[in-house]
């Protein structure tokens, strides 16, 4: 995944342009999807105006004022080349009463337009999803549903949960919105992807997630095992020679113990910070691959059972 907000401001359009894209210039052959910079307008910037056309903001880096219009998004993401597009959308706050939700759904539905209309069906190559907004609300919900499938988007995604809301709270509205969604395009929750998440997203009918939390917590030496989440600051860890998961293929527990991964985490080497990461993208990857095989198998909750009974058998190794 690419953050549009973030190669906006570095390396900017021109250099991703000179590069003739985002594949070409960091050497990924795969598939690539990129956000629309809506969320990060709305919540990493204070100094925003919001107005129907789009959005006037101040970057955090130096303060340089940029404009965001949902036509600008996708020459934006056009310029990185991802192979998946996102439609720019107003993302609405936790907790948010209904007339803002359903003001934030309005402008969004009006920008998603605009956006399809910027965008053809697979213009160059690159898909274009919608998103589905209106906060807990589910008439909200349904409407967004209706009106943004039929804008005929090459995907639908999800957004607006998992942004300060009680677990139960977005499954709930999982639960009752998804049967809505349209069953013959893939289906993206957005911001949202713990190990268990997988599984509640999965049965819900979710095909694809994206989140930043696998790499945060690695940078806190937080690491995945199939038996829980275990903190490589912890003492105990000091002289083990074993790796972090004996079934894990990463490079990291192919090659190093967790005595040594400790060692570079109080020793403030980015190594541990790299190799931690590289560990728990590798464990969502081949959880995903799992699910994935238990769903054509027709053991998917056999899985999910042996798994959460794996994963959550023993207090919590974090250390926190």
């Amino acid at each position: 995944l690419g953050n549009t907000y973030h190669l906006l401001l570095r390396p900017g359009t021109d250099v991703l342009d000179k590069f003739g894209g985002l594949h070409k210039m960091m050497a990924w052959d795969r598939p690539m999807l990129t956000d629309s910079g809506g969320f990060q307008v709305f919540s990493l910037n204070k100094l925003n105006k919001i107005t129907d056309d789009g959005v006037e903001f101040a970057s955090h880096i130096d303060g340089k004022k940029y404009w965001i219009s949902p036509e600008e998004s996708m020459r934006i993401q056009r310029s990185i080349g991802s192979d998946i597009m996102m439609v720019f959308d107003e993302c609405c706050p936790y907790p948010a009463d209904e007339k803002r939700a359903k003001s934030a759904l309005e402008r969004s539905v009006a920008w998603a337009k605009r956006c399809r209309i910027d965008h053809p069906p697979m213009k160059n190559g690159q898909a274009l999803f919608g998103i589905v907004q209106g906060s807990m609300y589910l008439p909200l919900r349904l409407d967004s549903i209706k009106r943004t499938e039929e804008l005929g988007f090459e995907g639908m995604a999800v957004g607006g949960l998992s942004v300060g809301e009680p677990k139960d709270i977005m499954l709930d509205v999982l639960d009752k919105m998804m049967p809505h969604m349209p069953q013959y395009l893939p289906r993206y929750l957005m911001g949202v992807g713990t190990p268990e998440d997988l599984f509640y997203g999965v049965e819900r009918g979710i095909d694809m997630f994206d989140c930043v939390h696998p790499t945060r917590i690695a940078r806190h030496a937080t690491v995945f095992s199939k038996t829980g989440r275990i903190s490589l600051l912890n003492a105990k860890w000091q002289t083990d020679e074993s790796p972090i998961d004996e079934t894990c293929s990463c490079y990291a527990c192919k090659t190093f113990s967790k005595g040594y991964m400790r060692h570079l985490f109080k020793a403030k080497e980015i190594l541990g910070l790299r190799m931690a990461s590289l560990h728990n993208i590798t464990f969502m990857i081949n959880l995903m691959d799992e699910i994935r095989k238990s769903l054509l198998e027709k053991r998917f909750n056999a899985f999910k059972n042996e798994f959460f009974s794996s994963y959550f058998s023993k207090e919590d190794k974090s250390g926190s």
